[in-house]
C-alpha cells in the first residue's frame, strides 16, 4: 500500500468525484465517501476504483497509465494450453463468490498487503447480491484451487483480485473467464495497475485517457446485471 498525501478531494454523502485529470501523479484522486452500491458503481463507471489498507480512510484512484487487456488478444503460454487440454481444472462463476473474495483476502495478507478489508468484503457481496460483482471460481479434484473476483459494467469487466491454491488454477480461471467475457462481447478488462504477471497473458498499459474513451464505449451498452453461473 502506499503512502498518501492529502488527496485533492475530499468526498462527502453526494456521489461526486473530482475529475479524474485532477489525482496525483500516482493515479490517488479522492479521500473519504463510503463503499455503498451506488457509489461503487459510480466510481467504476468513471474509472476510479477503492484502494485502501487497514485503518486508512477509503481512498480513490484513477491510475494513468492504466493496464488493460482486450479479450481477443488473451495470450495463453503453451504449458498453459497443455494444462486447459487436461481439462485438471473445472470452473465455475458465481458458485461461491464470499468464499473467493475471502481468499483473495488471505493470498494478499499473507503477502503483507490489507487492501481487502472487512469492509471491502461486506461492500462487494452487496455488489454480488446485485448481480453486479462474480466471482470465477477454478476447482481441482472437488476442492477450491483458485479463483478471482471484480465487477462487470456494460462490456468491461474490472478485475479485482485472484488467489491460487493449487498451481495454474488462478491462470485457468482467468484465462476461461476472458474467453467467456470474448462469447458475451466484452470490450475489455480492466486490470488497474502494471502487473507483469497479467502482461504476461497479453495486458497492455494505455494511456488513462484512451482507457476512458474505451470505458465510455464499453458503457454504451446497457449493464444486465445477474448472475453467471450458466456461463459455464
Amino acid at each position: 500500500m502506499p503512502v498518501f498525501r492529502l488527496p485533492i478531494g475530499r468526498l462527502n454523502d453526494k456521489l461526486i468525484f473530482p475529475p479524474v485529470a485532477l489525482s496525483e501523479s500516482n493515479g490517488l484522486l479522492a479521500i473519504g465517501g463510503d463503499l455503498t452500491p451506488n457509489r461503487l458503481i459510480t466510481a467504476y463507471g468513471q474509472g476510479i476504483f477503492p484502494w485502501f489498507g487497514e485503518g486508512q480512510p477509503i481512498l480513490w484512484w484513477s491510475p494513468d497509465p492504466r493496464l488493460v487487456l482486450f479479450p481477443a488478444k488473451l495470450h495463453i503460454s503453451r504449458s498453459m494450453r497443455q494444462v486447459l487440454k487436461r481439462k485438471i481444472f473445472s470452473v465455475t462463476y458465481d458458485c461461491c463468490f464470499r468464499n473467493v473474495i475471502m481468499a483473495c483476502r488471505i493470498s494478499r495478507r499473507a503477502e503483507g498487503e490489507t487492501w481487502i478489508t472487512e469492509a471491502m468484503v461486506d461492500a462487494y457481496c452487496r455488489l454480488h447480491d446485485q448481480g453486479i460483482a462474480h466471482s470465477v471460481e477454478a476447482w481441482h479434484n472437488g476442492e477450491l484451487a483458485g479463483g478471482l473476483y471484480g465487477v462487470a459494467l456494460g462490456t468491461c469487466f474490472f478485475g479485482e483480485s485472484m488467489f491460487t491454491r493449487v498451481s495454474n488454477a488462478s491462470k485457468a480461471a482467468f484465462i476461461t473467464l476472458t474467453r467467456a467475457l470474448q462469447e458475451h462481447n466484452f470490450l475489455l478488462i480492466d486490470c488497474q495497475v502494471d502487473s507483469p504477471h497479467l502482461q504476461s497473458l497479453g495486458a497492455e498499459l494505455l494511456p488513462r485517457k484512451i482507457f476512458l474513451d474505451l470505458l465510455t464505449t464499453a458503457l454504451q451498452k446497457p449493464a444486465q446485471p445477474g448472475r453467471w453461473v450458466d456461463w459455464a
